[in-house]
């Protein structure tokens, strides 16, 4: 375990910040509260199986209908971070010690749940050696051995303060989508995620490829932040550069007043025109939405995902 100087659980730094607005939502927003049998009994499953979820955690506004399908994003390592990152709505604060049975039990989960796609995501990490590289290894293999036929997608934090050769330990562990979010534009890093590093995000998933050219890569970001057009292009230009397979682009909301601001409303037209953008630069394919997130149909879009590779390598 690391000495690292993080904020004690009982007093996050969260609760220091200047409180920020919170705009009403435009209709194109708003969602039905989460509710009927699918999702009572995702619910019941997650709890037996003493699951965390990133859509609990984080507030995502999708998780009526997910969890209605039987869809729901496993959050492992614990529920708390040891970055503060100002959109975000986990806590943040000294993680407890690994548990070395989870990776079973989320085997188990998605084996009850029958996914045919899983994704799996984690809390930063930085009081670990491996960032967790180790336990994300260990949890893919796991559903591996339960769910042969599913396929998965990880959702992994920076792996920052660790050695380069920890992301070879993930990557040898064969996800069928490597999914690593910048988040959103350079400009924006020092607060809205002022522990992470923008090009140290994008070397990441170049490297990913560099050690498995044929793994798929995966991005998103985050606008209504205070972005310009311009810098959303360019982020889009320099996920291709690091040979970025497809691209996820949402609106940003609020989880309560500590957190940052929403800067404006981005409309479903100017997803529309993102969307196209993106096309245009290269991407095989393309998730820009108001209520887009990294896990949102994140199945279909894998499967078009894999149906595009093989068209532009003409097997379709």
């Amino acid at each position: 375990m690391r000495d690292l100087k993080i904020p004690d659980q009982r007093h996050p730094e969260k609760a220091h910040r200047p409180d920020n607005a919170q705009p009403k939502k435009p209709d194109w927003i708003r969602v039905r509260a989460p509710g009927g049998k699918g999702y009572n009994d995702t619910f019941k499953i997650m709890r037996e199986h003493g699951m965390s979820t990133v859509c609990e955690e984080a507030g995502c506004p999708n998780v009526g209908e997910c969890w209605s399908q039987g869809h729901a994003t496993m959050m492992i390592m614990g529920e708390i971070c040891t970055r503060g990152c100002t959109f975000c709505n986990v806590a943040t604060g000294r993680p407890n010690v690994l548990d070395a049975f989870e990776p079973g039990r989320v085997a188990h989960a998605v084996e009850k749940l029958g996914l045919k796609h899983v994704v799996i995501t984690s809390v930063d990490r930085d009081d670990l050696e491996d960032g967790g590289a180790e336990h994300f290894a260990q949890t893919i293999r796991a559903i591996r051995h339960r769910s042969p036929d599913s396929t998965i997608e990880i959702l992994t934090p920076d792996f920052l303060k660790c050695a380069p050769e920890v992301l070879e330990v993930v990557v040898a562990a064969k996800p069928d989508v490597f999914n690593h979010n910048l988040e959103t534009v350079p400009g924006l890093y020092p607060t809205v995620r002022p522990g992470a590093r923008y090009f140290h995000s994008l070397r990441l998933l170049q490297r990913v490829k560099e050690i498995d050219p044929a793994m798929f890569t995966k991005s998103g970001i985050m606008v209504g932040l205070g972005e310009e057009r311009q810098g959303v292009l360019q982020v889009m230009d320099d996920m291709r550069s690091a040979g970025v397979d497809f691209l996820t682009i949402g609106q940003y909301l609020q989880p309560t007043p500590k957190h940052h601001a929403v800067e404006r409303f981005v409309t479903p037209e100017e997803f529309k025109s993102y969307e196209k953008a993106a096309y245009g630069k290269g991407f095989l394919t393309v998730s820009a939405t108001p209520l887009t997130r990294s896990s949102y149909h994140a199945g279909d879009d894998f499967a078009r995902l894999r149906t595009a590779r093989l068209a532009k390598l003409g097997r379709a």
